[in-house]
């Protein structure tokens, strides 16, 4: 079970100034990411969430209309369209640092051995991936974690004022942003950075990694390098996933698809992992629900959200040797 979250001041932030990862001369290959909400898992004035019985965020919603982005690049028409929806109220745990030259998120109990790093999505700090770390960093009472999560984009994630991409300069302004933020530079920038958190945090001897849409292709690409730092990965609703790269993962591995990626790359994907691994498809849950796209007023996306980091961590427990 997902122990009840208390809910301390928001912490302060820090800001750093971070170099672009990836290659503006690529191509906009991001499959599934470019559909996110918002919503708080819980807003300042609710006491406790638990598995299952994530309470309802405040009110004060904002939903665009969908646009008719056509699907290209490997992306599905629903994912080019749909949306942000904007909320607030989760104060998060942990803190901000400078770490490895990034402005990082950091939570979990500095007595914690065992760290993971957490890749967002393109937008980056939203309230349910913040308090996806949060639930990561406590969420098992036989292992604490301490969770680290980067700002790859330099404070510059992708603008929620392009949802919908309903024009031309939209369009056009998203795919360019793409191109500054491929996947690739980011994986190929992991190794380094574990370096930089080994030296800050020595106690910590076995890292993990967490990735969720544009994050869960950088976890596939890591940790199918030869250059993989990682003992044990997890991707949630990920991006661009490529069946053949499983053959190449060395560590045990889940993923968690929604109903939204193609479920035949999901099987092919499963079907070629040579690892101990878990696979599963929340076949009623949009892409995002475990990150920025969750819409946490809603009860079975609250259960189902609390169920998937309740999965990841039975897993970490279990495989993370």
């Amino acid at each position: 079970m997902v122990p009840p979250l208390r809910l301390p001041r928001r912490a302060p932030v820090a800001s750093v100034n971070v170099p672009r990862t990836g290659s503006t001369g690529l191509a906009l290959t991001t499959q599934a990411c470019i559909r996110s909400t918002s919503r708080p898992a819980c807003s300042s004035e609710l006491s406790s969430c638990s598995s299952g019985n994530i309470p309802s965020p405040p009110t004060g919603i904002q939903i665009a209309t969908m646009s008719t982005m056509q699907a290209t690049h490997g992306h599905s028409q629903a994912c080019c369209n749909i949306p942000p929806v904007v909320s607030s109220g989760y104060v998060p745990k942990g803190l901000y640092e400078e770490l490895g030259g990034m402005k990082t998120y950091v939570t979990g109990p500095e007595e914690a051995t065992r760290g993971i790093v957490s890749i967002f999505d393109i937008f980056g700090y939203f309230d349910q991936t913040l308090q996806g770390a949060d639930i990561l960093a406590t969420g098992d009472h036989h292992q604490n974690y301490k969770v680290f999560m980067p700002d790859w984009f330099n404070g510059s994630p992708c603008p929620i004022e392009w949802y919908p991409p309903n024009t031309k300069q939209k369009q056009k302004d998203l795919g360019e942003w793409f191109g500054r933020n491929m996947p690739q530079g980011v994986a190929a920038a992991l190794p380094n950075y574990i370096s930089a958190l080994k030296a800050a945090h020595p106690s910590i001897n076995s890292w993990g990694l967490i990735g969720y849409c544009w994050g869960g292709k950088v976890t596939e690409i890591v940790t199918a390098s030869k250059d993989n730092p990682f003992k044990v990965a997890a991707t949630c609703h990920p991006a661009m996933v490529d069946p053949s790269a499983a053959e190449k993962i060395p560590v045990p591995y889940i993923l968690l698809a929604s109903g939204e990626e193609r479920p035949t790359d999901i099987k092919r994907f499963e079907s070629n992992l040579k690892v101990p691994n878990h696979v599963e498809i929340f076949g009623d849950q949009v892409h995002g629900w475990m990150a920025a796209r969750a819409d946490l007023s809603d009860a079975r996306v609250q259960e189902e959200y609390s169920r998937g980091y309740k999965t990841v961590l039975e897993f970490f427990g279990k495989h993370w040797n």
